[in-house]
C-alpha cells in the first residue's frame, strides 16, 4: 500500500487556532482547501511553508506509517486509545525557534500531552509497516545517538518517548536572517490566539494517500470526559 496514516494533535475546527495556522500555512488540513496567505515584505510564505502545508498543521504523536493490517483496524485501534484516554488542558502556546524552524511550542511541559505521545506510539505499532531501507537511509541513522537508533529499529522513528518535543511546524529551516524577519510576522498572526486557553479533546487520525499527496484529516476521535 502507497498511503500513509498518522496520529497528530490538531485544534478543533472551530477553535481560531485552526484557521489562523490554515491561513498562514496556506491549506486546511480539514478540507483540503487552500487559503490565502498573509503577505510578508521581501520574503516568500509560500515557498518556506511548502513541506509544512502538505503534512497540514499538526503536532505529531504517531509520526505516518504504512500499514500493514488494515485502515479499518487501525482506526479502530486509535479510537479505542482515544476513549481510554482522558481529556486534559493544553499549556499556551508560543512562537519559537526549533533547529532553525519556525513553530509554536508549549509554554511549559505537559505530562498528559507527552502520555498521550508515548500511547500513540505504542497502540498502534501492531498497524505499521516496517519502513524500507529508503526510508531509514533518510533518517541517517549514522548521525543519530544509540538510542535513537535503538528507536528507529524497534518504533521506525528516532525521535518518540524522551526524544519527542512537541510542536507545529510553520516553515522550513531558517537561515538566521530570514529566523530574524520571519518570527515576528508570526508572532504578530498568532497573537492573542496562540497563548488563548485550550482543552486536548480530540485525537486526530491523518491520512496521505499516495506518496507526495497532501495529508488531511481523516477523522477526529474524541478523548474522555474528564
Amino acid at each position: 500500500m502507497t498511503a500513509r496514516l498518522a496520529l497528530y494533535w490538531a485544534p478543533e475546527i472551530a477553535d481560531p487556532l485552526h484557521a489562523a495556522a490554515s491561513a498562514w500555512l496556506g491549506r486546511d488540513a480539514e478540507t483540503g482547501a487552500t487559503c490565502p496567505q498573509p503577505v510578508v515584505a521581501g520574503f516568500d510564505l509560500h515557498a518556506a511553508t511548502r513541506d509544512a502545508r502538505r503534512y497540514g498543521f499538526h503536532a505529531t504523536l504517531k509520526p505516518p506509517f504504512h500499514l500493514s493490517t488494515s485502515y479499518r483496524a487501525a482506526a479502530e485501534a486509535a479510537r479505542l486509545l482515544a476513549a481510554r484516554t482522558d481529556a486534559f488542558s493544553l499549556p499556551p502556546l508560543r512562537v519559537a525557534d526549533l533547529d532553525g524552524f519556525l513553530a509554536l511550542r508549549e509554554a511549559e511541559p505537559c505530562p498528559a500531552l507527552q502520555a498521550l505521545a508515548d500511547a500513540c506510539v505504542t497502540a498502534l505499532d501492531a498497524h505499521r509497516a516496517p519502513p524500507s531501507e529508503e526510508e531509514i537511509r533518510r533518517r541517517r541513522p549514522e548521525s543519530l545517538d544509540p538510542a535513537q537508533r535503538q528507536y528507529l529499529e524497534r518504533w521506525g522513528y528516532p525521535h518518540v518517548f524522551e526524544w519527542w518535543r512537541f510542536h507545529m511546524t510553520l516553515s522550513r529551516r531558517l537561515t538566521a536572517a530570514e529566523m530574524a524577519l520571519l518570527r515576528p510576522e508570526a508572532e504578530a498572526h498568532f497573537q492573542g490566539i496562540a497563548e488563548c486557553p485550550r482543552r486536548v479533546r480530540e485525537l486526530c487520525l491523518f491520512t496521505q494517500a499516495s506518496p507526495g499527496a497532501a495529508f488531511l484529516i481523516a477523522e477526529r476521535l474524541p478523548l474522555g470526559p474528564a
